[in-house]
């Protein structure tokens, strides 16, 4: 790019300065000239630059800092001229009352200040360092400007900001922090969360924050660094909340080891709640609308209708009459067509000058004549109807499509292409430069197989290897064809052109884009291109021989209509001025009329602010010569400002007020209305402004009330000549609307378009529109076509545009215009933040309505307080003036959005990232909390239905009580000698003597082999060796606890049953994670604590491990029990072998630590091990010959039991595989399985998942090793949760092709009280699914729907009931029973249930109220019952039992201490983390828990950082629509964060806890406002 010379006057830095200085200086340039940097700070950056290469005396020029500094953004060039030219004081003097700038700046500021008032608080997103590091300026490339918005300057609301919205809000931080100083009293902390009543101990965070005084913070809470307060604050004292690790049933006092395992009590200083509690009191505001009463239809909840508003304004006026334009004159000389208007000049004027091109600098360098175009065109005509093909078979007919692919800075070559279609009498379908997806679509269905270009522009198109032009994606095959005149052949001199008279056949197709991002094209007829064309000769008062001056598109709209053809028929010579040329040289266009004297130009409002920026380049040019300076985006909101500040400043430079005319135009109407030129010294046409509040119901009202919510506009004319205009309603039936009504604006003429090629259905509700009364009956016969244009028509038949039909976004039955809210956005002063002129506006639909979304680009240097307090000032500003909440603001880094070719936004291809996940924001505000106002009314539960109304109810409606049972097991004869030994360590002695060489356990190591096996005389032996080195060393008693710390293996079973012949109670505890000490050695000690062990049992190099310094960083090593190592044991004979003098002494102790954090310990007596051991050999038929193998962890629950119980109870051998071996070798459980021909195998939804994802795509590798799976009958998940469908489902469909079958796999139920409630068993039905209704189940209903309807959920029964087991559904609020097909608390009766918690003061209520509890009502057998704690519902199926009676299937829903409460409904966290997981590729785990109120979803992400941000909105958008929630928090965090426990199961309290200390390092937190 050439380098302007420097200005006069200022100082011009010197001659010889390095290049990356000039690049440097040239940026700052660009900055001062968008106006996002001040005049001060662009002095003061580039004196520093320029320090060193200046002689000192000479200072910074004086000029500049005295003279105020009008702020007018200039174009984002690609590197600007380096010369201080731009910025010196600007010229123009005082401005004429008559041109106020544009009203809405000061309406933002007025608004700001309000808000200011109101001193609100937003808290600001939390964001990991790391992230989105930006690149040091110097290395950032310099904004590129085609990036700049098609509206660039023109979206320059006025000069920035003024002063006194800094005044208003001097930084960000005394901004954000008055906020917090505002809240910090007690009260109205509290009130924030108060939720009624305080729930006893509970304590819900409300009554700690209603105690607590946020002191005043002094500097905003800081949101990346830990927490530092400034000295001088105070910082709250920690409270120490009700733990939440309480262990069941203790005193609070012994409780203080539980902290290791659950961080109890959360600081108030700590950052997370400092914002939540903004959040909090962000969300006291009220909303705008309030919630209407709210009808709950049974089943069906209704989203809240919002009701018309009783004070909206209601248009008044009588209905319009269509109005008529002046008649389109006769001109005699006018030609038949306008190919013969060509012919006409190319013969008799061939001298004139037609069009003259620019290169890069914006100099002149080709005019093409009449003459050549003349002869050019024909050339083209003739080559393309007798050159391409052969003879019988040319390649073109006469009426074939065919696309021009031109640059745009080459008007020259397309100007002949066109006329040379239109002599051959073929269409041409100008399209952009090559590529887009959507352009193949247009291609597509106009059936074009032929592309004209330019050899440059060939060269430049992607190639193949063998030379052959890509195949866009989404386009049709083509051929190219180059129209270089030295490719061309003359025609004949007998060959003429066929020019009829023009009539209704197609001249050329326009392409237009639909708001949703598809291309379709306007077919403009040859009558309507020639009468059109007359119209606009008439209304422009054009003369022959005028020059005119071009700077829009050649290619399409008012661009292509006044430069290429209205010229044509009236002998015009053009100057184009390409975009390239514009963004080097802002001034070219003004240059261009200067020196040619031009009458007419053509421009946008963003030229007029190009020009305004570089004016001061040129003193002496002259616009005297202009009549018509012809502004086509007239229709835009800021096109009033941008000609009012353009006449200010060039009316000293002789542009005339009455030359500058809007118009507005469309591609189906094409121009729709345009200001004639004035007469000198008449007076301006007025303004109309507009209330905004009206405008948003359709309604126009001249403003009064409030200034701040006015618009301006200004008319765009008269209706153009021969045509007739009206406005109907712009959806439903084509209603005329009332004179003081918006609607859409409707042009009938002969010079619109006649249809969208090749889409006859949406045609017709375009082009062939025939308005109809308010009763429905049409009002004449004439079609009019639909403009796209919102507007109407004022006093004196002035036509005013006030916004387009693609920008419209309707919220909440109000109507908003998406140029407005970017006008009100660029009116928040942006200096460091965003490039102005990117903006992006459109809507979403989410949850039965249209959501705001608004998108800017960031400047690389803004920082993250910038950005953030930019962001808050536009969402009050937009709340402020239109009156509507914006639903998500993004910004994303520079140069990141989609551009359309010239350098606009492309909004639809935005908005498809945007719900894609692809835009990857920086930085991102949402605000559900203000803007989604249809939600449905909390749900209130209803008192007073006790348990007698509702058995009664059941009764009546002829429902059973939900109850269902296992085989009874007084009627199940066994000849079992094992029935004899009422203990286990009995039978195991009985094994001993009996079968002595029967091998009991199998022990697997990673490769397959067998490390360790035990016959029942080897275990029987073990086992006394460890009772006599219990008696020896640790000086035990019969009934101390004695804590076994094993690896999963053989060694752990001996130990227990070692513990047994002693009369010790064992307790088997996984082993601390050597890698991971203080993680898991804190729930070691504490089980240690709790179960009041007297000696621990373990190996050594656990010992060692436990007595480690690593361990002693974690606890306390001190005060350890005994530590006893069992590796090698002396041979000892046990004098005897302890027996329990009843079966109801405790034979050993279960903990576990529950999936919401709870460490619970439960007691099994002898008499329930017999009981549990014998149903499950029932239920799975086990003897001495049967073989299982188990794969899962055996230290609590159903897991234990099948490790180290079952099989010296039935004999069977257990094939052990330990579930970490399956880390080295994923194959080794199926192989076990396949190798050893096992039936029935057991392992953990960890194993199922690791072996889905690992080996899914593997079978044809298991192929290969032979592995098969075919003999396995019952494959069975070992879980205490609702059964894991999807993964059940996809594990049985992976291995179907290795021979496993669907009906293998299924899972088991249990919980704490009793750990074997169901097990599928070898015989019975299969187990059945059903869908049930998710938004019954949120009010504790079952309703069962068909598959594949609307928020259905699948769930499976979760196995048989064991026999001897009894369940009933039951009321947790009443303790009375439901009735069949109701979701209720699973109670449970059995032999095997446990018979308490263990704890160390027998706290009684608890233990009677969860082990021993009875119905309230309804039970005359007086059932004791255990509560599991789980929902679920039972269903009588179709299917046959075991004993012959219909079957009970029972299904679990979700455990009753995990859901969530929220607006009087109970949700499942897994049903919103399904919802989660699907919508983003890159989240790989999600979870969910409430703090107070709101909804915290936390999410793994998989991909790469960049994304984190995209999945705020996606979150945000699926929890609203499926779930009917708000999220408050969105956590985004690495993989591996959420904790999930041995059982595949995870730990949401945990995470919760972690969250609130401040532990989790997320990449991204977002606090939805």
């Amino acid at each position: 790019m050439a380098e302007p010379p420097g200005g006069n006057g200022a100082v011009s830095p010197p001659a010889g300065l390095p290049r990356e200085v000039r690049e440097q200086l040239a940026e700052l340039e660009l900055e001062l000239s968008e106006g996002d940097i001040t005049q001060k700070g662009y002095e003061k950056k580039r004196a520093k630059l320029l320090a060193p290469y200046i002689p000192q005396t000479q200072g910074v020029d004086a000029g500049l800092q005295k003279e105020p500094r009008n702020q007018t953004p200039a174009p984002s060039a690609t590197p600007a001229p380096s010369s201080s030219k731009y910025h010196r004081a600007r010229s123009g003097g005082a401005r004429d009352e008559r041109y106020r700038s544009d009203i809405h700046t000061e309406a933002v500021q007025a608004a700001l200040a309000k808000h200011k008032e109101q001193k609100m608080a937003l808290p600001m997103p939390t964001k990991r360092r790391s992230t989105f590091v930006q690149s040091p300026a110097d290395t950032c490339t310099p904004p590129d400007t085609s990036s700049a918005s098609e509206d660039e300057g023109s979206l320059r609301r006025q000069a920035a900001l003024s002063a006194a919205l800094h005044q208003s809000l001097q930084n960000a931080e005394s901004w954000i922090n008055r906020s917090i100083q505002g809240s910090s009293t007690s009260s109205s902390a509290s009130s924030t969360l108060s939720h009624g009543e305080g729930k006893g101990t509970s304590g819900s965070l409300a009554d700690v924050f209603a105690n607590t005084r946020i002191e005043n913070f002094s500097v905003p809470p800081d949101v990346t660094a830990t927490t530092s307060t400034p000295a001088s604050s105070v910082r709250p004292s920690a409270i120490d909340l009700p733990p939440s690790g309480i262990v069941k049933g203790m005193h609070k006092a012994s409780n203080r080891s539980s902290l290791m395992d659950t961080a109890d009590g959360v600081p108030v200083s700590s950052r997370v709640s400092t914002k939540i509690q903004q959040l909090l009191n962000t969300l006291k505001r009220p909303k705008r609308p309030p919630l209407k009463e709210f009808f709950v239809d049974d089943f069906e909840e209704i989203v809240e209708v919002p009701q018309p508003d009783p004070n909206q304004p209601k248009p008044e006026g009588r209905q319009m009459t269509p109005v008529k334009g002046e008649p389109l004159g006769v001109v005699c000389n006018w030609p038949p067509a306008l190919e013969a208007a060509l012919q006409r000049w190319g013969t008799t004027q061939a001298k004139c000058p037609c069009l003259t091109a620019l290169d890069v600098t914006g100099k002149p360098v080709y005019t093409l004549t009449y003459g050549k175009l003349w002869s050019r065109s024909l050339k083209l005509a003739y080559t393309l109807l007798n050159k391409l093909g052969t003879k019988n078979e040319p390649v073109l007919k006469p009426g074939d499509r065919v696309a021009l692919v031109y640059p745009n800075n080459d008007p020259v070559m397309f100007m002949v292409a066109f006329y040379g279609c239109l002599l051959a009498e073929v269409i041409p379908v100008p399209i952009e430069d090559a590529g887009g997806q959507q352009i193949g679509f247009l291609l597509g269905s106009c059936g074009i197989a032929l592309a004209l270009t330019t050899e440059v522009c060939l060269k430049g198109l992607p190639k193949t290897q063998n030379g052959e032009i890509v195949q866009f994606k989404g386009w049709p095959r083509l051929k190219w064809v180059v129209t270089d005149s030295k490719y061309l052949s003359k025609s004949p001199k007998d060959w003429q052109p066929n020019i009829s008279n023009a009539g209704t056949e197609p001249a050329y197709i326009e392409y237009k884009t639909s708001k949703e991002g598809s291309v379709m094209g306007v077919t403009v007829s040859r009558i309507a291109m020639l009468s059109h064309c007359q119209a606009l000769s008439q209304a422009c008062n054009y003369s022959e021989g005028e020059t005119i001056v071009n700077v829009l598109d050649f290619k399409k709209d008012a661009g292509l209509w006044h430069s290429m053809l209205t010229s044509v028929m009236n002998k015009l010579h053009t100057i184009s001025v390409p975009y390239s040329v514009m963004k080097t040289c802002p001034l070219s266009w003004v240059q261009r009329v200067h020196t040619h004297k031009a009458r007419v130009a053509l421009v946008k409002c963003r030229d007029l602010h190009w020009a305004m920026m570089a004016h001061r380049d040129q003193r002496d040019v002259s616009l005297s010569s202009l009549r018509m300076l012809i502004v086509t985006d007239g229709a835009n909101p800021w096109s009033v400002s941008s000609c009012d500040a353009f006449l200010s400043l060039f009316q000293s430079h002789g542009l005339k007020p009455e030359a500058i005319c809007p118009c507005a135009t469309s591609p189906e109407a094409m121009t729709v209305a345009i200001r004639r030129p004035g007469v000198p010294g008449a007076p301006l046409p007025g303004r109309a402004i507009l209330s905004m509040n009206g405008l948003s119901y359709g309604v126009i009202r001249v403003n009064t009330e409030d200034k701040n919510s006015a618009l301006t506009v200004q008319d765009v004319g008269h209706v153009m000549p021969g045509g007739m205009m009206c406005i109907v309603k712009p959806d439903g039936p084509p209603q005329l609307c009332k004179t003081d009504e918006i609607g859409e604006i409707c042009v009938s003429s002969r010079t619109g378009g006649m249809m969208y090629y090749g889409l006859t259905g949406v045609t017709k509700n375009t082009f062939e529109v025939i308005p109809v009364n308010s009763a429905g009956s049409p009002v004449g016969d004439v079609p009019f076509v639909r403009s796209g244009l919102l507007g109407f028509v004022g006093p004196g038949s002035l036509v005013f545009v006030v916004g387009k039909i693609d920008g419209l976004l309707i919220v909440s039955g109000r109507r908003h215009n998406a140029d407005d809210i970017v006008a009100t956005g660029l009116a928040v002063e942006s200096i460091k933040t965003v490039y102005r002129g990117r903006i992006a506006v459109f809507s979403v639909t989410v949850f039965y309505d249209e959501r705001i979304v608004v998108i800017a680009e960031q400047r690389p240097d803004a920082s993250e307080e910038d950005s953030f307090q930019w962001m808050s000032r536009v969402l009050q500003a937009i709340d402020s003036i239109h009156q509507v909440g914006v639903y998500c603001l993004a910004l994303v880094p520079a140069n990141t959005l989609p551009k359309t070719p010239l350098g606009g936004i492309h909004i639809s291809q935005t908005k498809q990232h945007f719900l894609e996940g692809s835009l990857h924001p920086c930085n991102i505000l949402m605000c559900p909390h203000t803007c989604v106002t249809n939600l449905p009314k909390p749900r209130q539960k209803q008192p007073g239905v006790g348990p007698a109304s509702v058995m009664v109810g059941n009764l009546v409606a002829g429902k059973r009580i939900a109850q269902a049972s296992g085989r009874d097991l007084g009627q199940i004869e066994e000849n079992d000698l094992v029935r004899k030994h009422q203990f286990l360590s009995e039978v195991l002695q009985w094994r001993a003597q009996a079968t002595p060489e029967h091998m009991l356990f199998l022990l697997l190591n990673a490769k397959g082999a067998p490390v360790c096996t035990a016959t029942c005389l080897q275990l029987h032996k073990r086992a006394e060796r460890i009772a006599s080195i219990l008696f020896e060393k640790g000086h035990l008693n019969a009934g101390d606890n004695v804590v076994l710390l094993y690896p999963p293996g053989i060694e752990l079973i001996a130990a227990f049953y070692g513990c047994l012949y002693a009369g010790c109670i064992p307790v088997t505890v996984r082993p601390p994670h050597a890698q991971n000490l203080t993680a898991t050695l804190p729930t070691v000690r504490m089980i240690v604590e709790v179960s009041k062990a007297a000696c621990i049992l373990t190996s050594q190099t656990l010992m060692r491990l436990l007595r480690s310094r690593e361990a002693a960083t974690a606890v306390d090593v001190k005060t350890w029990p005994t530590i006893i190592d069992t590796d090698d044991l002396p041979r000892k004979r046990l004098p005897q072998v302890y027996k329990p003098p009843t079966p109801e002494m405790l034979a050993y102790l279960d903990f576990s630590v529950s999936t919401t954090g709870m460490l619970t310990g439960v007691k099994m007596s002898h008499a329930a091990v017999s009981a549990l051991c014998r149903a499950i050999k029932l239920q799975c038929e086990l003897y001495s010959s049967r073989q299982i193998a188990i794969c899962l962890d055996p230290y609590c629950g159903l897991g234990f039991a099948l490790w180290c119980l079952c099989s010296v109870y039935s004999g069977h051998q257990s094939i052990l595989i330990p579930p970490m071996e399956l880390e080295t070798n994923l194959f080794l459980w199926l192989s076990t399985v396949s190798q050893y021909k096992i039936r029935d195998t057991f392992c953990s939804y960890s194993v199922m998942d690791m072996c889905t994802k690992g080996l899914g795509n593997q079978v044809d590798v298991l192929k290969a090793r032979g592995i098969n799976l075919s003999g396995v009958r019952t494959c069975v998940v070992v879980a205490e949760e609702r059964p894991r469908v999807a993964l059940t489902h996809s594990f049985s469909k992976l291995f179907k092709d290795i021979g496993l079958s669907s009906r293998a796999v299924s899972t088991t139920f249990g919980s704490r009280v009793n750990v074997a409630i169901c097990l599928q068993g070898t015989s019975g039905p299969d187990p059945t699914t059903v869908y049930v209704d998710l938004k019954s189940l949120r009010h504790d209903r079952v309703r069962l729907v068909e598959r594949g309807a609307p928020q259905s959920l699948l769930l499976s029964e979760s196995g048989k009931i064991l026999p001897g087991v009894k369940v009933i559904i039951v009321n947790p609020e009443t303790k009375g029973p439901v009735g069949d097909s109701h979701l209720g608390e699973i109670w449970v009766n059995s032999p095997h249930t446990a018979s308490g918690y263990y704890t160390i003061y027998d706290n009684e209520t608890l233990q009677a109220d969860h082990f021993n509890t009875r119905l309230s009502f309804g039970d005359a057998a007086h059932t004791l019952w255990a509560r599991t704690g789980y929902l679920g519902f039972v269903r009588r199926t179709e299917l046959t039992a075991a004993s012959g009676e219909r079957h009970d299937a029972l299904y679990v829903v979700g455990a009753l201490d995990e859901t969530l409460e929220l607006r009087g409904l109970r949700y499942h966290p897994i049903d919103i983390e399904t919802s989660v997981s699907r919508t983003h590729r890159s989240i790989a785990e999600c979870a969910v828990f409430t703090w107070t109120n709101l909804l915290v979803v936390v999410v793994e992400l998989c991909g790469c950082e960049q994304e984190a941000l995209d999945l705020v909105p996606l979150v945000t958008n699926v929890v609203l629509e499926e779930h009917c929630l708000i999220v408050g928090v969105v956590v985004v965090v690495d993989p591996g964060v959420i904790p999930i426990n041995s059982r595949g199961e995870k730990q949401r309290m945990h995470l919760r806890d972690s969250f609130l200390a401040d532990q989790l390092d997320p990449i991204y937190v977002a606090y939805n406002m």
